[in-house]
């Protein structure tokens, strides 16, 4: 039982590391929309990491009046990524305005 628990630890910790090593280098919004008030970065996936997938991922946002995201549509990207960056969209609040408003977020995953 002693192993198993190590080795939840250590993975633990590598999953930590590897997210401040490997990362999403950024991500971005269509000029003249809503801006991004709470903004969660999305995790590089272990496995991702390990296959060195690289790339971009865009995802559509449906944004209600009050600033909550209502839902999310995968535009393109890699399958590997595409579930830690809706994860993270998911959590974003932007700036209240007048309707709901739909707007475009892409995320730059590179290795290093």
């Amino acid at each position: 039982m002693r192993f198993r628990w190590t080795w939840i630890a250590v993975s633990m910790l590598s999953l930590g590391f590897m997210a401040s090593t490997a990362s999403a280098q950024g991500s971005s919004t269509e000029e003249g929309k809503r801006k991004v008030k709470v903004k969660t970065s999305p995790v590089y996936p272990e496995i991702a990491r390990r296959m060195s997938v690289a790339g971009k991922v865009k995802i559509e946002v449906i944004i209600t009046p009050d600033g909550k995201v209502r839902s999310t549509r995968v535009v393109g990207g890699h399958p590997l990524l595409v579930q830690v960056c809706q994860d993270a969209v998911k959590e974003w609040k932007f700036f209240p305005g007048p309707e709901e408003t739909v707007q475009t977020v892409e995320f730059d995953f590179r290795t290093n």
